[in-house]
């Protein structure tokens, strides 16, 4: 959520700000705006409600060398142009990723309602920074207010009479900054900046940072001195660009064999999981009674899909929890539950502090993520990097597969430990897993195919994803995609449960998408399908099946190849973001930026 970037140095920083905020939009916004120092040390400020292209067109500065730009997604206050970031009170100009929950005590407080012309939480940062500016001493200013402030934030403050300088603080939210021949940058994801450098550091809670043209240094709220500590981007900036494809996320689909094969192959060895590199000792998986794992959104369906695994294959009780309610209810954790909490970005605001919660009752956590060194990373006992790379859709992709690759690893290796595996089973297990990449390639080859039976889905409101056992919690991911960028109404449901209510929604024409890849369940499947398709349903089958000829079970069929069933939700995870994907594109949507939506939610 929001975008945030600023730059001071040799170059103009206008354009940089611009382009950087370009780079960000995928995380979601509705209005955009820059601030900057002029020549005469004033502070301009360029903001309007929409697209940053729409920003860019009354933006006409050239010469300043020092700016911060913002992205905003609403959360206090409308879409407007005087909700929009930077938020300018007196001498101090800021822009905020976050949440102040007790801004409407400060404003009482320190008295600051005159001050105030938007409906923002940040605007009321601004104003409070500004009152206790001195018009000397910025960093006084920062030691006093940031502990007034609750709730989440990252603020890029620039104060007048300090042109060329950019201070910086969060908690919570993500900020990540680097230096470079050229000069200095910050920003809310290392995708900003990239082109300029590719070594960066994570900004520390609660540590001021101030920018200048000559570098960036770091120190506590009390003054102490921090070392940043620098990492390495391990990818090349082309993984952050569109690389000729029409939009990103359709590369990304592309881009799942490779991205599995990166996130399984360091963990296999000799034929069998093994985590040594990840510093991940065998102990976390001895004794582990239980498993909860903890997410949001796709990450929790990929969770959801591990849950199917890891209790139907080894037997293991494993609870999946939404990580919004997770700290709200009483969750049952012992010292000898594994928790796995799982976030592509690794910043995901819900699942943060789940994972602070399952800290006070287990040593046994283990994060999932996709992003080194983020707040989850950090703050887990234990990690396992998914090597995906940059992911720029908003509507996730190859993180739901490598999350789910990630969740067949750990299954094979607690069956192992736990020896409800051998290790004949386990070789072939693994094997399977390691086949997964040559067959997304194969199903990708049906991209025309599956473009085409969306024609019938563009004028939907309504459609079905249906299956049973683990084809019924894909069923969940494919109809969240459905939902997110083609915004037609989809629900999944067990096929079994059609009868029970659900069957009354079905009526002429309405799309059902059908999985039938379990064999212990498939006739039962095919008996479900054939009474939604007995009372009119346009029905699209997805099984491994060479050829079905009776048209009483569906009007098109899929065919998958032949794979165990458990290794069969890989295929068919493809063929249903190709589905959300080209009904999406076939309605005149943009895929990558679907309304109302944020990639990284940072704020609860």
């Amino acid at each position: 959520m929001c975008g945030i970037i600023g730059f001071t140095g040799k170059l103009e920083a206008q354009d940089i700000l611009l382009d950087g905020l370009e780079k960000l939009e995928y995380r979601g916004y509705d209005s955009a705006g820059i601030a900057y120092f002029k020549e005469n040390g004033k502070i301009s400020i360029r903001k309007t409600a929409g697209k940053v292209k729409d920003l860019r067109a009354i933006c006409d500065d050239n010469d300043s060398l020092c700016g911060i730009g913002h992205t905003r997604w609403a959360t206090h206050g409308g879409v407007t142009n005087a909700n929009a970031h930077p938020h300018k009170c007196g001498n101090v100009a800021l822009i905020h990723n976050g949440i102040i929950e007790n801004y409407h005590e400060l404003v009482s407080s320190y008295d600051l309602e005159k001050d105030l012309i938007s409906e923002t939480d940040t605007e009321v940062a601004a104003a409070l920074f500004n009152k206790l500016y001195d018009g000397e001493h910025p960093l006084d200013a920062i030691q006093k207010a940031v502990p007034l402030f609750k709730g989440s934030f990252a603020f890029c403050i620039m104060f007048k009479n300090n042109p060329g300088v950019i201070y910086a603080v969060r908690n919570v939210s993500p900020m990540v900054a680097a230096t470079c021949e050229d000069g200095s940058f910050i920003a809310s994801d290392l995708t900003a900046f990239i082109q300029y450098s590719k070594k960066y550091f994570i900004v520390p809670e609660y540590t001021i940072l101030t920018m200048t043209s000559e570098g960036i240094s770091l120190q506590a709220l009390d003054g102490t001195r921090v070392e940043p500590e620098f990492l390495e981007v391990n990818w090349d900036i082309t993984a952050a660009q569109k690389d000729g494809y029409p939009t990103f996320m359709l590369k990304e689909i592309n881009e799942q064999p490779a991205a599995i094969t990166r996130t399984i192959t360091p963990r296999i060895q000799n034929g069998l999981p093994d985590f040594s590199e990840d510093n991940i000792p065998k102990s976390l998986f001895e004794n582990c009674r239980d498993i909860t794992i903890v997410a949001c959104g796709t990450a929790m369906y990929a969770g959801m899909v591990g849950k199917s695994l890891i209790q139907d294959m080894l037997g293991i009780p494993v609870t999946v929890a939404i990580a919004s309610e997770f700290r709200y209810e009483k969750p049952v954790i012992t010292e000898e539950s594994l928790v796995i909490v799982v976030s592509q970005s690794g910043e995901t605001i819900d699942t943060l502090e789940a994972l602070r919660l399952a800290k006070t009752k287990t040593e046994k956590t283990l994060a999932i993520v996709n992003v080194k060194g983020s707040s989850i990373a950090r703050e887990s006992n234990y990690v396992l990097y998914t090597h995906a790379g940059p992911e720029i859709a908003v509507a996730s992709t190859k993180a739901y597969t490598v999350q789910t690759a990630a969740f067949y690893l750990i299954a094979c290796k607690l069956g192992l430990v736990q020896h409800k595996l051998t290790e004949t089973e386990a070789h072939e297990f693994i094997q399977n897993l390691q086949n997964v990449s040559g067959h997304i390639s194969e199903i990708l080859k049906l991209s025309d195919d599956v473009e085409r039976l969306t024609k019938r889905m563009l004028n939907a409101s309504n459609t079905f994803f249906i299956g049973r056992g683990i084809d019924y919690t894909l069923s969940m991911e494919g109809a969240l995609k459905l939902k997110e960028i083609s915004y037609i109404h989809a629900e999944a449901y067990a096929a079994g449960e059609l009868k029970h209510g659900t069957i009354a929604l079905i009526s002429e024409g309405v799309p059902v998408i059908a999985l039938a890849t379990q064999s212990h369940v498939y006739s039962k499947v095919i008996s479900n399908i054939r009474e939604v398709k007995a009372r009119g349903a346009y029905v699209i089958l997805l099984s491994m099946d060479e050829e079905i000829t009776d048209t009483s079970i569906c009007d098109i069929h899929i065919s998958l190849p032949k794979v165990p069933d458990n290794f069969a939700i890989f295929e068919s995870v493809v063929v249903l973001q190709m589905i959300a994907y080209y009904t999406s594109v076939g309605k005149g949507l943009n895929p990558d930026q679907p309304r109302n939506l944020a990639k990284s939610v940072t704020v609860e």
